[in-house]
């Protein structure tokens, strides 16, 4: 009876697979060992069911076969992952490149420049483009205007509020001295009335006494 092909795709009767997987594992296992021998190989075979158990085969030593794997394939891992860096940059540098062009060409046709070979939709793209960059730069012109004004206004505010202290100031500094002023007005009077009074009390000789003969 001839065997029918095996379709390889996951069989879904569990029982089957669990067959199927210890038949071949076994098959599996025993020509790592069939080809370490008769090739004077050394071979290092890992399988993990679907489970997670693990079935392992090494000809010496597991972890010398790793190590040993790891070493060899080391540079080849370095200049794949080199290749495909450079690869990475060349794509960016292509991609950044075309976008430069398309920033250029549009910067050109916004200076009007280039657009003879632009079409109607494509110059009204143009034509709301600048309108929308004007309407930016109006806006932007009228805040800083706004925001200067309230600087100058408040600058004024400041200037007024310091002006008054200081007429504040010199209005008290004049009271203080028409103040002394009257002090020492008084003050002089005081003086020039008492020296009136003390000449007025020595002037002249005194009058010698009589005695009244009665």
């Amino acid at each position: 009876m001839v065997r029918g092909k095996v379709q390889m795709k996951r069989i879904e009767n569990a029982s089957s697979r669990q067959v199927t997987f210890s038949k071949r594992r076994n098959g599996l296992l025993k020509k790592a060992y069939e080809l370490s021998v008769l090739c004077d190989a050394d071979v290092a075979l890992i399988i993990f069911s679907s489970k997670g158990r693990l079935y392992e085969f090494s000809s010496s030593n597991m972890q010398k076969s790793i190590e040993k794997y790891l070493e060899v394939t080391k540079d080849r891992i370095s200049g794949l992952e080199l290749e495909q860096n450079m690869q990475r940059l060349k794509h960016e540098a292509a991609f950044m490149s075309q976008k430069i062009e398309l920033l250029e060409n549009s910067q050109r046709n916004l200076l009007g420049h280039n657009l003879g070979s632009c079409s109607m939709d494509e110059l009204e793209q143009i034509e709301n483009r600048l309108e929308r960059s004007i309407n930016s730069i109006r806006a932007r012109k009228v805040q800083l205007y706004n925001e200067e004004t309230e600087k100058l206004i408040s600058k004024e505010k400041f200037l007024l509020d310091e002006n008054q202290k200081l007429r504040q100031k010199i209005g008290l500094k004049q009271n203080q001295a028409s103040e002394m002023r009257r002090e020492i007005g008084s003050y002089s009077k005081s003086i020039e009335r008492s020296e009136a009074v003390t000449t007025e009390l020595f002037i002249g000789l005194p009058t010698p006494c009589r005695n009244i003969v009665s």
